[in-house]
């Protein structure tokens, strides 16, 4: 499971609720978030469309052994091109599901713990995503979260519900 959106949209805090009812479902799961990766896996690459390609398809790569060996991976990264998530897509031999966690910049902001919205709008970060960089909405997520004005529950059930409708995870109780 990929969640995508821009940074404060809610994907790491829906993709651990996720995780915790994927668990308590019985499943293996793994939670792969961006920052844990950019920091771990990515550490040395910066902001630069290659440098996030490549972070991106790291991702796609552990994401792609986990799912060999039996581990639901569910990722959490910004991952702004379509055409690096699509490369992971089809990497992973139809085991891949988009979730698009949507969220306006302006919501986002609000959201920022941060602080990282206030330095983009003031230039004092440069290539960040949504605000100075671009972020390309994915066309055709089989799932679209809107998080604006829901709670971390209903956002969860939403992705839930999205998933078990198209067959790629079981019901899960929260």
């Amino acid at each position: 499971m990929w969640l995508t959106g821009l940074s404060g949209a809610g994907k790491t805090t829906i993709a651990r609720v996720l995780v915790e009812r994927l668990r308590s479902g019985g499943s293996k799961v793994e939670l792969l978030d961006g920052d844990a990766v950019r920091e771990h896996l990515s550490k040395g690459l910066g902001f630069s469309r290659a440098d996030r390609d490549t972070n991106i398809a790291r991702i796609g790569y552990v994401a792609q052994l986990l799912a060999k060996h039996g581990v639901v991976a569910v990722v959490a990264a910004i991952s702004p091109y379509a055409e690096a998530r699509d490369a992971v897509r089809r990497g992973a031999n139809g085991r891949f599901a988009e979730v698009f966690v949507s969220a306006s910049v302006d919501a986002c902001a609000r959201r920022d713990v941060k602080g990282l919205y206030k330095k983009a709008f003031a230039r004092e970060i440069a290539q960040f995503t949504g605000v100075s960089d671009p972020y390309e909405a994915p066309s055709a997520a089989e799932v679209v979260v809107e998080t604006d004005g829901a709670t971390v529950d209903e956002s969860v059930e939403t992705v839930v519900r999205g998933l078990v409708e198209r067959g790629l995870v079981r019901e899960v109780s929260g």
